[in-house]
């Protein structure tokens, strides 16, 4: 069975970018050659995040809570630090 990856980068500018993969090391290659058009222009990138997950639709689902406002606040809470 396939995992699939919901992972959270930092990027240059502070902003944070939130999103879905079935090859987590892949995909962090593409963000940091500046493959992916949102993180392109905000090199570097960190990771600061990652959870696999086996059921491809929860990875979607979680994906979409942390893209959301409340998913947001938590992910400030947990993975940003206070402030």
């Amino acid at each position: 069975m396939e995992k699939s990856y919901v992972y959270i980068l930092k990027c240059a500018d502070n902003t944070f970018y939130v999103g879905k993969t079935n090859n987590i090391i892949d995909r962090l290659n593409r963000h940091e050659k500046g493959e992916v058009k949102y993180t392109s222009t905000r090199l570097p990138v960190e990771l600061i995040s990652y959870t696999a997950f086996l059921d491809e639709y929860l990875a979607a689902r979680f994906e979409k809570y942390l893209k959301s406002g409340s998913g947001r606040a938590f992910s400030k809470r947990h993975y940003q630090g206070p402030g």
